[in-house]
């Protein structure tokens, strides 16, 4: 029942506490509805952010695996191409031996073939071994090349301790110098030297491969061509990116002079390995 406006006080008062009630009521709803609002609206963003970063994390892993699979793949292909490469190389010198009349350097040669291939071909592969291991597969080959050329093939190694566990990518000297010797020793009648050289700067391992040979007035002569030098120069900037570098010079003395500059890192770092189809 309501008061009439003929009423007492006592009733004004009582209208007006009801009516003070009802206005804090309606106050107290509509801030609770709004602390609701906040929070739902907080919670909501917090999900979808997490949600959106969960998305773009799972992209980001795709599309490295995507890079990491087509930079191995790349890798394979290259690594692989060396084998034949080398194989036909090797039988020519072969051949040639067996033509000259010298047999038992024949026998030796495919002896010392057989052995590098066995190691080369029947190992696991990885993207990068310590420096020792490829100096002993280098070795392996200039064994063969020194059965061929004899004693027009010397051979000077200048690599300090420091530098063998030292990692480099698989099977990259090598090719340096088949090249060396092709271009540098094997076309003199005289023969000719091959140096390697390896020596650790702050965190840059430097490799320098050396070989004799004529002056000659035109730099851009055969050594910058053939599968060895293009074949490394694409794995180098394939492995490292920019953080590399790879330089021929020619000095005025003659000869070539290959340069190799990698970020020191050690062999007992673990890498992934890649398997070579055959």
């Amino acid at each position: 029942m309501l008061c009439s406006t003929t009423q007492s006080p006592a009733c004004v008062v009582f209208e007006l506490a009801i009516s003070n009630s009802r206005q804090s009521d309606l106050a107290e709803w509509g801030v609770d509805s709004l602390e609701f609002a906040v929070v739902l609206f907080l919670w909501c963003s917090l999900y979808f952010s997490i949600k959106q970063w969960q998305q773009l994390t799972q992209e980001r892993e795709r599309l490295l695996r995507a890079e990491t699979e087509a930079r191995e793949a790349r890798l394979t292909a290259l690594r692989c191409q060396l084998n034949p490469h080398f194989l036909f190389n090797s039988l020519n010198a072969v051949s040639t031996l067996v033509l000259d009349g010298n047999a038992p350097a024949a026998t030796t040669m495919l002896a010392q073939i057989g052995e590098l291939l066995r190691t080369s071909l029947d190992n696991e592969v990885m993207l990068e071994v310590a420096l020792s291991q490829e100096i002993a597969l280098t070795e392996r080959y200039l064994a063969i090349e020194q059965t061929r050329l004899g004693e027009r093939l010397r051979v000077d190694l200048a690599i300090p301790s420091d530098t063998l566990d030292a990692l480099v990518p698989t099977m990259f000297l090598q090719p340096l110098v088949e090249n060396a010797v092709r271009h540098g020793v094997a076309q003199f009648v005289g023969g000719g030297k091959i140096a390697i050289e390896s020596e650790l700067h702050l965190d840059r391992l430097r490799i320098v491969i050396r070989n004799s040979g004529r002056p000659s007035s035109n730099k851009q002569d055969e050594h910058a061509n053939g599968i060895g030098l293009s074949n490394t120069a694409e794995r180098l900037k394939t492995l490292y990116g920019t953080d590399h570098k790879f330089s021929l010079d020619w000095p005025e003395a003659g000869g070539c002079e290959v340069t190799v500059e990698l970020p020191f890192h050690k062999a007992a770092h673990a890498h992934e390995a890649l398997a070579c189809a055959h």
